[in-house]
């Protein structure tokens, strides 16, 4: 049976602790930040970054990168653009075909990793390069087309459940969640002799999270409610985090992280699982881009040369680590995604209030990213030396 918080939880505790730090410091420094306004933003600006992250995310457990994300996110809400507003395809149908895209995408640089045996580092950063041009010829050279305001992808970002019970119901029905899905690991735990948490450690977590949900659902309710985009990035969390987590082939994930040589030895298809990752990486880069266009109604060469030249790749990543995704593989979860973009979101739209410069901010983001990625290779070392002794 174990109790307190686990070598496994510290860093995400550290982290979120470190989340409260820059929000206390922020507000002591502008009396906007945590009001439900700006904390409303920020929940809805997270959602795009933060969906290309939960695809680094997979990417990364099994000890990859995927450098592509930032031009398949363009490509996909360039394609959206163009279907259309250019050709009158359907919005659902042109949002279809631009989330598919990623998807084949993604799949393509899998097979040609898994396949041929080419570095991923290569053959992603090559589909950077490649997408990135094709999205700016589907634009054309000074072509900027602006999305219909009012219609489906804009939504995604624009539209807000007034009514107060349904952010309530929602934070009620994570906690449930929660509680449920902890009870019956705990069982099925303790049914098979193995350590399990004890139902204290349960109720006292689950109570945090109530605190936390509701408090969030409180703040939002001030505004204009529950966004639908973050209500859209959380499902999409629950899903992610099942996947891996709870079923066979999420569980093949993490043992392929933790070695290619062992995962084969187990009977587990490495070539199958690694072009599933980058599959599932393509998709959610696609749907983080339909966001980013939402946010921005529009797709030009302009904002097609932003997301290729790496801002959006840079933070995607930057989240992924930054909440405790291990760049060696085999550890980080989906919510990595979640507490990382949190923190980089947070200091961006801190940094705005106060009229800092954008380079003041890259090199707090990169400072943040690289005391991330010391503590995971001194993690690392740690182990291996408890291991060793």
């Amino acid at each position: 049976m174990g109790s307190g918080v686990r070598s496994t939880e510290r860093g995400p505790l550290l982290l979120v602790l470190g989340l409260a730090v820059i929000w206390i410091v922020f507000q002591a420094l502008d009396d906007n930040f945590l009001s439900p306004r700006n904390l409303s933003t920020i929940s809805v600006d997270i959602v795009g970054t933060g969906l290309v992250a939960v695809g680094i995310v997979f990417v990364l457990l099994i000890g990859e990168i995927d450098l592509s994300v930032g031009s398949v996110s363009g490509l996909a809400g360039a394609a959206f653009a163009v279907l259309n507003v250019n050709h009158g395809v359907p919005e659902w149908l042109a949002l279809i075909v631009g989330v598919v895209c990623g998807t084949a995408v993604g799949a393509f640089h899998g097979a040609f990793f898994a396949w041929l045996g080419v570095p991923a580092f290569v053959v992603t950063l090559a589909g950077l390069l490649i997408w990135n041009g094709l999205t700016l010829y589907l634009l054309g050279a000074s072509g900027t087309i602006s999305i219909d305001e009012e219609g489906l992808v804009a939504d995604l970002t624009g539209t807000y459940f007034a009514a107060d019970g349904v952010a309530y119901a929602v934070a009620a029905l994570g906690t449930a969640g929660y509680l449920l899905a902890a009870r019956r690991m705990a069982n099925r735990l303790r049914a098979a002799g193995m350590p399990f948490r004890p139902a204290r450690d349960i109720w006292v977590r689950a109570g945090v999270l109530a605190v936390v949900s509701f408090a969030a659902a409180y703040t939002l309710n001030r505004f204009q409610g529950l966004p639908l985009a973050l209500l859209i990035f959380l499902v999409v969390l629950v899903v992610a985090d099942y996947a891996l987590r709870r079923t066979r082939p999420g569980r093949r994930v993490y043992a392929l992280g933790g070695g290619v040589e062992a995962a084969r030895r187990a009977g587990i298809g490495v070539e199958r699982v690694r072009i599933a990752m980058f599959t599932v990486s393509g998709t959610l880069a696609a749907v983080g881009g339909l966001f980013v266009a939402s946010g921005l109604t529009s797709a030009s060469p302009t904002t097609a040369r932003a997301a290729g030249s790496g801002m959006l790749l840079i933070n995607a990543i930057a989240a992924a680590v930054i909440g405790g995704t291990s760049l060696f593989g085999g550890r980080g979860t989906p919510w990595s995604a979640l507490l990382g973009v949190l923190v980089i979101q947070s200091i961006a739209s801190g940094m705005a209030l106060l009229g800092v410069e954008d380079a003041i901010q890259f090199m707090i983001t990169g400072g943040v990213l690289l005391v991330a990625v010391a503590a995971d290779a001194l993690s690392r070392r740690a182990s291996a030396g408890r291991g060793r002794t």
